[in-house]
């Protein structure tokens, strides 16, 4: 089962645990208005790779990656969930780290073939990196074109599995920034036992030469890179929020 990829990054530091391995996949079904790689978008396009050619990149550089191991990200991965599936297979046997950075915006509660897959992939899984875009409904559906329901529903059923998940929100100025939303979405973070980590990442514009390549807008044209200080903050309210839930569930248990 080949993927379609859009590149492939040897020496990955911020994609999970240690020095990584990225995947990049091509193909992604939200269109995020902070997003800095609008050429993954499109579906069936990219490079097509076999997962047996991946592993041997990788091999030909296993011992840079003692403490890290192999991610896939995008684009949105899990649209390719069949290749992740062979991926990931041959990743576990030869006991390598597998990471998944996704958005979980193809997720969806109920019985369905593609959950029986996800299933299956989970038990390959060895960490889930979750972009929460948006806390908010209508403002992650202006944010990003599609309800944030299912993403949502998608972290409660990695806790049920018990895979463990790092959470990654953006924080863009006057968008994702508003105090209220930041707090819910601590309330939400709090709510989960399966979350080990909280990375809040501020908002940039590299993003913006690469809209003007493709001859296509930039959605957030004047709107300032958020700084280190404004994402230290949000990550601040998140956090007392978040604590704040895990003390009353702990103290209504």
């Amino acid at each position: 089962m080949d993927g379609y990829i859009h590149s492939v990054e040897s020496f990955g530091t911020v994609d999970g645990p240690g020095l990584r391995f990225v995947i990049f996949c091509q193909g992604c079904p939200l269109r995020c208005r902070y997003c800095h790689n609008p050429d993954s978008w499109a579906m069936g396009k990219g490079t097509r790779m076999s997962p047996q050619a991946l592993m041997e990149q990788y091999e030909r550089n296993r011992a840079f990656y003692d403490g890290g191991g192999l991610t896939v990200t995008g684009g949105e991965p899990l649209v390719q969930i069949d290749f992740l599936l062979e991926l990931f297979a041959l990743a576990k046997e030869k006991h390598i780290h597998t990471c998944i950075d996704t958005s979980g915006a193809t997720y969806r509660e109920g019985p369905s073939a593609y959950n029986d897959k996800l299933d299956r992939l989970m038990r390959l899984t060895d960490l889930v990196m979750l972009d929460i875009k948006h806390i908010d409904p209508p403002a992650h559906e202006a944010l990003t074109g599609m309800d944030n329901s299912g993403i949502l529903a998608f972290a409660r059923y990695l806790e049920r599995r018990g895979v463990p998940v790092w959470i990654r929100h953006v924080v863009v100025p006057g968008v994702t920034d508003d105090e209220q939303a930041l707090a819910r979405l601590g309330r939400f973070i709090g709510g989960l036992d399966n979350v080990k980590a909280l990375d809040v990442l501020p908002y940039h514009t590299m993003g913006e030469a690469k809209y003007a390549q493709l001859g296509i807008p930039y959605p957030l044209e004047g709107t300032p890179p958020m700084s280190r200080e404004g994402a230290e903050r949000a990550r601040a309210i998140i956090l007392r929020s978040l604590m704040e839930e895990r003390h009353r569930l702990k103290t209504n248990a």
